[in-house]
């Protein structure tokens, strides 16, 4: 498995966002189920959000993130960095393995 952060960045004002966050955190938790997402959340400037994941591969990421509300609605661009996760909390041994 690849691991990328993911840089969210809103395009449209903080009032649109929050009519769009409730479905984007919906569809986040089908990454959670799939095992796709460790964690997110927004930034504290509110100018966007960070996302933790893997995958077997970037497209495959950004296939998952091209159903976004957020980039649905035209919200939000995205940034994708791939890291490789060499030091790490235990506790995080399979996620990464």
């Amino acid at each position: 498995m690849k691991h990328f952060f993911i840089e969210i960045t809103y395009t449209v004002p903080a009032e649109t966002i929050a009519h769009i966050t409730p479905a984007h955190r919906h569809f986040l938790q089908g990454g959670y189920d799939q095992g796709l997402l460790l964690m997110s959340g927004p930034m504290n400037s509110k100018t966007g959000g960070v996302v933790i994941a893997r995958a077997a591969t970037l497209d495959d990421i950004q296939a998952f993130f091209s159903f976004d509300p957020y980039l649905a609605n035209q919200a939000a661009t995205y940034r994708f960095v791939e890291f490789d996760p060499l030091k790490r909390q235990p506790f995080l041994e399979d996620w990464v393995a």
